[in-house]
């Protein structure tokens, strides 16, 4: 599969989207959800906070410098063997208290964390460009990645053109899996008018149905949209607003409970 390259990004915007991203150790990738994604850097159990922060670093660099997956695993390898964090090792998993061995750091590994932000960012930035300019480009066509096998439901949605306030686009923006180099392309009414007719496009979204899934982590049951991945169903570009104003509301939830209870 050809690697992401930070400079196919809307640069500033991808760049500025991680930059603003905090740290939040997790021992499991469930740890971190969905929408928290957007606000906090993870890297399954990396439980020190000063390796995620320097970690999280040559990610930005990365991304920054448009950096081959060769360039950035030139550059982190030597970091995470000097500080232990590599090969197979055994780990107390904090939230069951369970000893275990692990795989932290590899070359499969390191690219997981390399793909996943370089096209989260990538999608979060485009975002961004496609909300300031939907006035004037006001749809979107699903698109196929570069990669040499495709989902069948992925294969299926391409061509899916639907107006940028589609509510299909809160779970189906791409990426919407691990590997899913899928992605969108912004179109005009004009261009929109030619394509209505034309084979290969569809003007609404398929009824592919859905799936529950538990997340073992949490014991919570969610319903998944056919053909997504456990936690990709969101928008990156959406999910950081959505993340605070939940944030927002759990702080207040626990604000009014503190101040009714009894003295």
């Amino acid at each position: 599969m050809p690697e992401p390259k930070a400079s196919d990004f809307p640069p500033q915007a991808a760049l500025d989207w991680f930059k603003a991203k905090g740290i939040q150790p997790g021992f499991d990738y469930r740890d971190v959800w969905k929408e928290e994604h957007s606000n906090a850097f993870t890297v399954a159990k990396m439980l020190n906070a000063d390796l995620l922060v320097e970690v999280r670093a040559l990610v930005e660099q990365a991304l920054e410098q448009g950096q081959t997956f060769a360039q950035f695993q030139a550059a982190i390898k030597p970091l995470l063997v000097k500080s232990g964090w590599w090969g197979i090792q055994t780990m107390d998993d904090p939230l069951t208290g369970e000893t275990k061995p692990v795989q932290l750091g590899s070359e499969g590994r390191l690219k997981t964390i390399y793909r996943t932000n370089m096209r989260t960012a990538r999608a979060a930035g485009q975002w961004q460009r496609i909300e300031r300019t939907k006035r004037a480009m006001p749809y979107l066509t699903y698109t196929l990645g570069p990669s040499r096998e495709h989902r069948a439901l992925h294969v299926s949605w391409q061509g899916i053109t639907l107006p940028v306030d589609h509510p299909w686009w809160q779970s189906h923006m791409p990426p919407n899996g691990w590997g899913c180099a899928c992605g969108v392309r912004q179109i005009s009414k004009f261009e929109y008018a030619k394509l209505e007719g034309k084979a290969g496009y569809q003007f609404a979204p398929q009824d592919d149905g859905t799936r529950e899934w538990v997340n073992k982590r949490t014991g919570e049951v969610e319903t998944l949209p056919s053909g997504i991945d456990p936690g990709w169903n969101y928008n990156p570009g959406k999910g950081r607003q959505q993340a605070l104003q939940t944030d927002l509301a759990a702080k207040e939830k626990q604000m009014r409970q503190t101040l009714s209870a009894p003295l």
